[in-house]
């Protein structure tokens, strides 16, 4: 079955479709250095490399050879910054102009919906957008154009780490067909753990691996240093320690403390891991630290934690600071296979 990745990033979305069966032909992404790390991963993919909105249904289906109604699977993610309750990474909030500019990027995804006409579409995103207009407007395209749109059949907000991640982190996902309706896949009886994910990896200590993901030196301050090795082992948090390693900022600002309550704290070996974030390697930007050593997880670590095989290669050119960025905004493959399958059923029923 053939499949097309808009907003592809790095390319989560692509291998966990790959790993369901899929043939992923097109992908389309506008930022360079994700560009230049899906085509690492996924070099027979014919990418569009620049703005969507500059990319036609028809432009595609010539590229691809494809007829309107041929394609098995349109699947993306918008951009979610403008739905998302975060701040950005230096604690502003995005402008309007920009929130509203991003949250209309899914309305570019359902334009190539109406000129490709695939048999089934998938979106994925936060939560924020489950309550929006915009997901209003788009199910009522959706039934126009002829797919299955009963709101309680189609849309879900799911946490990905009842799905086999080893990672807490809730995302809508919307599933439809022209066919009827798709079941979303059942949770898994189990967690995986952060234990489990590391040692089935079985990493080298930092600095000796050879994976330039792993060796990454973190150079931090002895301050820094300090409240690291403060922490206690195995789920420790920053509210474990003495008033003078404590950031000024936690100490004063009582909202602030009240807010951010993961940041300097450690994971917990047999928990799933929190949310990976663009922040992902910095122990003041969450629950980074590693649960036994005293060093935030490296970024190989977090790839892992995103459900990224161990060799996945992400491009180092804009450095440490790009690499998370990828990760953080990466869907987790393994969290769409089992729901790309499922659409997989679907459709293979009608044939």
């Amino acid at each position: 079955m053939k499949a097309i990745d808009l907003f592809s990033g790095c390319g989560g979305l692509t291998l966990g479709l790959k790993n369901a069966g899929y043939q992923v032909i097109g992908a389309v992404e506008i930022e360079p250095v994700a560009v230049k790390t899906y085509l690492e991963n996924h070099p027979n993919v014919k990418v569009w490399a620049m703005d969507i909105g500059d990319v036609s249904g028809n432009e595609i289906r010539k590229a691809l050879d494809l007829e309107i109604g041929e394609l098995d699977l349109l699947a993306g993610c918008p951009p979610c910054q403008g739905f998302s309750t975060l701040t950005t990474l230096n604690g502003s909030r995005i402008a309007d102009e920009e929130r509203q500019q991003k949250n209309d990027l899914v309305f570019e995804f359902m334009r190539l919906v109406r000129e490709l006409q695939p048999r089934a579409v998938m979106l994925e995103n936060v939560p924020g957008l489950f309550k929006d207009k915009r997901l209003t407007k788009i199910l009522a395209e959706l039934g126009e154009l002829g797919y299955h749109n009963n709101r309680e059949d189609v849309v879900k907000i799911l946490n990905v780490a009842d799905f086999g991640v080893p990672q807490r982190r809730r995302r809508m996902i919307l599933m439809t067909t022209r066919i009827g309706k798709v079941n979303f896949a059942k949770p898994t009886n189990y967690k995986k753990t952060v234990r489990q994910t590391f040692e089935e990896a079985n990493l080298p200590k930092p600095g000796e691996s050879g994976d330039s993901l792993h060796d990454l030196i973190d150079h931090r301050t002895a301050s820094m240093i300090a409240r690291i090795k403060s922490v206690p082992k195995d789920g420790g948090s920053r509210f474990d320690l003495p008033i003078e390693q404590q950031c000024a900022c936690h100490v004063k600002d009582g909202s602030h403390r009240a807010m951010f309550r993961d940041v300097y704290g450690r994971m917990k070996w047999d928990d799933v891991s929190p949310t990976m974030t663009s922040g992902c390697n910095n122990p003041s930007k969450g629950r980074f630290i590693h649960p036994e050593e005293d060093r935030a997880i490296t970024l190989r670590e977090a790839g892992l934690l995103q459900s990224f095989p161990i060799d996945y290669k992400f491009s180092l050119d804009r450095g440490k600071t790009g690499v998370a960025l990828m990760i953080g905004n990466a869907l987790p493959p393994e969290f769409i296979r089992v729901q790309a399958l499922q659409i997989r059923s679907v459709l293979e029923s009608a044939e």
